[in-house]
């Protein structure tokens, strides 16, 4: 029996959603192979949190804990920490220095797909597309018209470290520029403007599943509301088709070009790409290393219908990092 870590909470805006994800891997865990501990990771504590919701300190020294005076080591981590600090390579850099394993790809990794500007940077020169893009930092002279004369509008004004959608806007008129900027500024102090791509969007996961990197089915996402923003991903705003309605040989193309930026980036672990069709072809927007992990969440959805229970996902995940 594995004593497995799951790692839930962090210090951004998505650690309510990162705590569901936790729990419903915690509840799905292969009893009969793990025993699982729900850890909490905040700024101001991390601790293990049992059944009857007590709380117990980790030791940071080797992220153990203490229980009624006995101690408990883990064998692997199972990270459930949606943004910082467990999607932006710091809990993986952490355990990478305390020789312990986890399921979540490296923090080199995670930190690069954390930073969309340098992500996209990245792939361009491997024939990915991605939409017309303006950067800012905080600080930096805001020239409104240059910025527009670039990207266009309507255009999408995000904050560029940041995930579940907190601070992004879909800007349709210059004289609402600013406050987007300043609405995007409250997330992050890095900012990129893209250019509105008007297509069909689609969730794509990939995983490496027994061994064999794999895309799951692809999901088309319908918003309710201007865009796929936080109420459409998670209050229910959207319609989420798996698989998407695209043909066969658009379905193939979407799948390589996932499958080719996983593998050019060495990702291990989860990962889930999102991309806008235009004109037939794919253009990426982001990935995403760690996903909702929730029952409604886009990964799960994808793996229900490839024929894979949220228990063997989650075994898959944790026997891959224990090799």
């Amino acid at each position: 029996m594995k004593n497995i870590a799951i790692i839930m909470g962090g210090y951004s805006s998505e650690y309510k959603i990162s705590l569901t994800s936790g729990n419903v891997v915690y509840q799905n865990l292969d009893k009969s192979k793990f025993k699982g501990y729900r850890i909490h990771i905040f700024k101001e504590k991390w601790v293990y949190v049992d059944d009857n919701d007590a709380e117990f300190p980790i030791d940071k020294n080797d992220f153990s804990v203490t229980v009624n005076g006995t101690k408990i080591v883990f064998d692997a981590v199972f990270n459930a920490i949606h943004g910082t600090p467990g999607e932006d390579g710091l809990m993986q850099a952490y355990f990478e220095l305390i020789g312990m394993k986890q399921n979540s790809c490296d923090y080199y990794q995670a930190a690069l797909t954390f930073n969309k500007r340098d992500l996209l940077s990245v792939l361009k020169p491997y024939g990915i597309k991605t939409a017309t893009s303006f950067y800012l930092n905080l600080g930096d002279v805001i020239n409104v018209d240059e910025i527009i004369n670039k990207v266009g509008l309507p255009c999408f004004v995000k904050p560029n470290k940041s995930g579940s959608s907190f601070g992004i806007s879909k800007v349709h008129k210059k004289e609402d520029f600013l406050t987007a900027v300043e609405n995007a500024y409250k997330e992050d102090n890095e900012i990129i403007i893209e250019s509105f791509l008007d297509g069909v969007e689609v969730s794509v996961g990939v995983i490496n599943y027994k061994g064999e990197v794999i895309v799951l089915p692809i999901t088309e996402i319908v918003s309710e509301n201007d865009f796929f923003d936080y109420e459409a991903k998670y209050l229910g705003k959207s319609q989420e088709i798996t698989p998407a309605r695209i043909s066969p040989e658009l379905t193939k193309k979407v799948q390589e070009v996932s499958k080719k930026a996983y593998e050019v980036l060495k990702m291990s672990g989860f990962s889930r790409s999102e991309f806008i069709i235009v004109n037939d072809e794919p253009y990426m927007l982001e990935m995403n290393t760690i996903p909702g992990l929730t029952t409604e969440s886009l990964i799960p959805q994808q793996a229900r219908e490839a024929g894979i229970s949220l228990t063997d996902l989650f075994t898959n995940a944790i026997e891959l990092s224990l090799k």
